[in-house]
């Protein structure tokens, strides 16, 4: 798997909308698509994340982004947690269940001693072509509204050919144009 090739498909069982449904990556082609990989459920920064992802989910969606939370939990698993938890319960995003690890291991998020995924974060574009990913030790946890820019700077270049953007771009902030005349005077 590398930057700008095509993101490993997969099919899987999910937690969505109060049952438990099959879902395959190539759904969400024509979408960006965030692949939020975690631990397990029933864990300590797992909810922080997922409930702070839940929070931003609407913004995302008006994005025309979907995203798709991935662990070694069974879809079962997902529910009763879902069914538990007040921060979980917030979640409307797919669960996606990955008990065989091979998803994990496909994106090379598993570790496979303890048969849990790192903290991973993919984005994919609308092609199905993975244009960032990160991965955190599991006692890191991530941050939403840095995804949530890191998608915005995404989708502008990718609707602005030519241009780039730099360290900590906004929305509306000044773009680059890479060139001879710029070496140097950055």
């Amino acid at each position: 798997m590398k930057i700008n090739e095509k993101a490993p498909e997969f099919s899987a069982d999910a937690f969505v909308g109060g049952e438990i449904k099959k879902v395959n990556l190539k759904d969400y082609a024509g979408k960006w698509t965030v692949l939020f990989f975690y631990p397990a459920d029933f864990t300590f920064v797992c909810p922080t994340e997922l409930g702070e992802m839940a929070d931003h989910y609407e913004a995302l969606k008006k994005m025309n982004v979907e995203v798709l939370s991935v662990s070694t939990d069974t879809a079962f698993v997902h529910k009763a947690w879902h069914d538990e938890s007040d921060t979980i319960k917030k979640i409307t995003f797919p669960m996606v269940a990955d008990p065989t690890g091979k998803i994990c291991r496909a994106y090379g998020t598993m570790i496979e001693e303890e048969g849990l995924s790192l903290r991973g974060t993919f984005i994919i574009d609308p092609d199905g072509i993975l244009k960032a990913y990160e991965l955190h030790d599991n006692s890191i946890g991530r941050s939403a509204a840095e995804l949530v820019r890191k998608l915005q700077a995404a989708q502008y270049v990718a609707a602005h050919g030519g241009e780039v953007c730099p360290a900590s771009w906004t929305p509306g902030g000044k773009t680059l144009k890479p060139g001879l005349d710029l070496v140097g005077k950055i």
